[in-house]
């Protein structure tokens, strides 16, 4: 497959970048389908931006978790914690470590 230079249109901030042949070769090993929407800066900023970087505190690399925790006891050591999605009535939910040792070890 041949490929050449192309003018995009970035989706963010409006401006013209160009899709190189070497991207559109390394999209097209990647599997990728769809051209890419965002100019290289603005793509850099959204990725920082979904890591938790560039703001509050010194910014950086420390991301707090944005998904909502539910309060439970363990139903095997009645330990108070915390699990990420809404306990059902009736089933059982377990902390880390009695879920770690309640499940089966694979055997691969």
């Amino acid at each position: 497959m041949s490929f050449t230079d192309r003018e995009l249109q970035c989706s963010d901030c409006g401006g013209t970048f160009t899709f190189t042949t070497g991207e559109q070769e390394f999209f097209a090993t990647k599997g990728f389908t769809n051209d890419p929407k965002r100019c290289p800066d603005c793509r850099s900023t959204r990725k920082s931006e979904q890591r938790g970087g560039g703001g509050g505190f010194g910014g950086g690399g420390y991301q707090t978790s944005r998904r909502q925790m539910y309060p439970v006891v363990c139903a095997e050591c009645g330990t108070e914690t915390e699990v990420p999605f809404e306990p059902r009535e009736g089933r059982p939910v377990y902390c880390r470590d009695c879920y770690k040792s309640s499940k089966p070890t694979s055997s691969y």
